[in-house]
């Protein structure tokens, strides 16, 4: 009884399981390349525009550019190189690797708070020292 009871048991499980997987399909090329610059371009707006929007990126052929994002469009952006100002006009599908040089909103609060709490240590040793003497 005890293995007819186990029995139904494991196979209720297993029955379970199976329900519960997705199956994972294929995405073609064509549709990796739509997601991936569609993730470009968020990261793109992410970072905005203006000489602080520093990034790095790599294209589909190879070819390496650094600067700052001077325009953001539908379809395309442009790198302003920062020592030749020369502008560059880069689809979002072109892209394969995109590395921004700028600090996140948080990063800048806490270095930020960081040189207020150290000024305030400074204060407070100086005045300490003061009143020593």
């Amino acid at each position: 009884m005890f293995k007819r009871i186990m029995t139904i048991a494991i196979a209720g499980l297993m029955l379970h399981a199976a329900a519960a997987v997705n199956p994972a399909f294929a995405r073609s090329k064509e549709q990796k390349q739509v997601t991936r610059a569609e993730e470009v371009k968020a990261g793109i707006l992410k970072l905005g525009v203006g000489s602080d929007a520093r990034v790095a990126l790599k294209l589909r052929n190879d070819v390496k550019l650094a600067g700052f994002i001077s325009k953001a469009e539908s379809d395309s952006f442009v790198v302003t190189d920062l020592k030749t100002r020369a502008a560059t006009t880069v689809a979002y599908g072109d892209v394969t690797r995109v590395k921004g040089h700028n600090l996140s909103t948080g990063a800048k609060v806490a270095i930020g708070i960081g040189i207020g709490v150290g000024l305030t240590f400074l204060v407070l040793y100086l005045i300490f020292q003061h009143y020593e003497d």
